[in-house]
């Protein structure tokens, strides 16, 4: 069984990793580091949200389950 605040720190974990790219690619691009915080922050919020349906989504998933093994 996987609770669901196993889905709940992945989903904080892997937005520090993509938003600390965004931003960073973001002020590459601009030269501005406060463009890049800006749209990282933005993206962070929206992301946050829809990853973590996505993973509940997946959660209800059999695809790719076969019974009686393991991955």
């Amino acid at each position: 069984m996987v609770q669901k605040k196993r889905h709940l720190v992945k989903t904080v974990t892997w937005r520090i990793t993509a938003t600390t790219t965004t931003v960073i690619i973001t002020w590459l691009v601009t030269g501005n580091f406060e463009t890049g915080a800006i749209v990282g922050g933005f993206e962070a919020v929206v992301k946050m949200f829809l990853y973590y349906a996505h993973e509940r989504m997946w959660l209800r998933s059999r695809y790719g389950i076969v019974a009686g093994r393991k991955a």
